[in-house]
């Protein structure tokens, strides 16, 4: 007589969502930390949107994963990569006109 295994992937699913929307929260404060450390004179000079602009983007971003949760993995995808935008193509240019580095 053979007994089945339990099936335990819909267990192994949810854990997996659940460290998906943990990593991006922890992605998106991260950038909201960042973006609400600079100055707001920065942005003006790399030409991008406002420093209020970012925070409101980034902040909302970071509500909506919380709020949505696993429940709508496609809004907390987009979020990250609103979050991922400001982090890979925002904070190098802020850093390099702050420090001096920059074309600008």
């Amino acid at each position: 007589m053979a007994i089945a295994a339990p099936i335990f992937y819909n267990q192994v699913v949810n854990w997996v969502n659940l460290l998906l929307i943990i990593f991006a929260l922890l992605i998106e404060v991260a950038a909201f930390g960042h973006c609400l450390l600079q100055r707001p004179d920065a942005f003006g000079a790399i030409n991008t949107l406002p420093k209020a602009a970012w925070l409101a983007l980034i902040g909302g971003s970071a509500l909506l994963t919380l709020i949505a949760g696993a429940s709508f993995l496609m809004l907390a995808l987009i979020s990250i990569t609103i979050a991922a935008v400001y982090l890979l193509d925002v904070r190098p240019a802020l850093r390099d006109a702050i420090d001096g580095r920059g074309s600008w």
